[in-house]
């Protein structure tokens, strides 16, 4: 359990500084597909040559349809949306929409998949977002226009691919459950980073000095090795380890931890508001995964015999009884 709560802790914080850090490259005037590009194939080449390295992994994976489509999914469909939407709308913004993401999940699991969510997980899903709504609209200027609009409706666009892949990702884990988790994470980011090349070069010209500034280079790098090294690989086994609603509740934590770093080092105010949010937040986030932490917590009593495939499942509670799978 505590390394399942050290790599979740590390997971919301990492994610909640990668929505500004995506800002200040775009807005600096890197293309959002080919700066999303390197971050991921870059980011994924390095960590399955570490896997093949360290005799963890093999290049075979690289042929593996699954893991196509979960890049596809999990990381083009739900990056290519998100870096072309910060054009347009705040970072802040962004991170309400992608706040999304958790309610996304169980609205698949309940409706494609046939499991029955229960009604606190529904309850705390909307206690959260709301909380994100207290904490971040109050310091929002939104400007109505068509691309604001278009830019709104391609990170829930993204949220939707996002959910689909984090459903999916469970079943390729499960699938290759001998595989390292890093290198499945490592597969799949190379493949959305090869597919958001195909889309940079067919929409973009990208400019060699503007990628070398400082603001981009920056951006860049802590985006690679940080946000997708690190961040995604953790969640990747955090999602093998529990269930996708789990680490996906990271969306709820990262406007508090947003907001922190702009009073910490920018001077941003803090209301009453802001602190009413937070604890909303909390609230929404701790009734989500409230029957996931209770099965965690008996990890220390864990009987011998039970394995950690076992407590993973009873973990999720779409897996307290038997459903009919289907395929996204």
């Amino acid at each position: 359990m505590n390394m399942i709560m050290l790599a979740y802790s590390l997971v919301c914080l990492i994610f909640g500084t990668t929505f500004l850090a995506i800002k200040v490259g775009v807005d600096a005037g890197a293309p959002p597909f080919f700066s999303a590009a390197i971050r991921f194939f870059l980011a994924g080449s390095l960590l399955l040559l570490w896997c093949v390295w360290k005799g963890k992994a093999r290049f075979s994976l690289l042929l593996r349809k699954e893991l196509l489509l979960t890049g596809a999914l999990l990381t083009f469909g739900t990056f290519s949306t998100l870096y072309w939407a910060e054009q347009y709308v705040s970072s802040g913004l962004a991170a309400v929409l992608s706040a999304t993401g958790p309610m996304m999940i169980l609205l698949l699991q309940t409706s494609l998949l046939r499991q029955r969510a229960p009604r606190r997980s529904l309850l705390g899903c909307l206690i959260g977002f709301t909380g994100v709504l207290l904490l971040v609209l109050p310091s929002l200027v939104i400007e109505l226009s068509p691309l604001w609009l278009i830019g709104c409706t391609a990170v829930l666009v993204g949220e939707c691919c996002y959910a689909a892949g984090t459903l999916y990702s469970k079943k390729v884990t499960t699938t290759f459950k001998e595989q390292s988790p890093v290198a499945l994470n490592a597969v799949q980011m190379m493949y959305g980073g090869a597919l958001m090349f195909l889309l940079s070069f067919a929409a973009e010209r990208p400019d060699p000095e503007t990628l070398l500034s400082l603001p981009t280079a920056g951006s860049l790098l802590y985006l690679t090795v940080v946000g997708s090294m690190v961040g995604h690989t953790l969640f990747y086994w955090l999602v093998a380890k529990t269930n996708p609603v789990f680490p996906a509740t990271w969306l709820y934590i990262s406007p508090p931890i947003a907001v922190f770093v702009g009073y910490l080092f920018y001077g941003e105010p803090v209301t009453w508001i802001t602190v009413l949010g937070v604890i909303t937040i909390i609230a929404g986030t701790v009734l989500v995964n409230l029957e996931a932490l209770k099965h965690m917590l008996k990890r220390q009593r864990q009987p011998a015999g039970l394995s950690d495939t076992d407590l993973a499942d009873s973990a999720n509670p779409s897996h307290q009884a038997p459903q009919r799978q289907s395929a996204i």
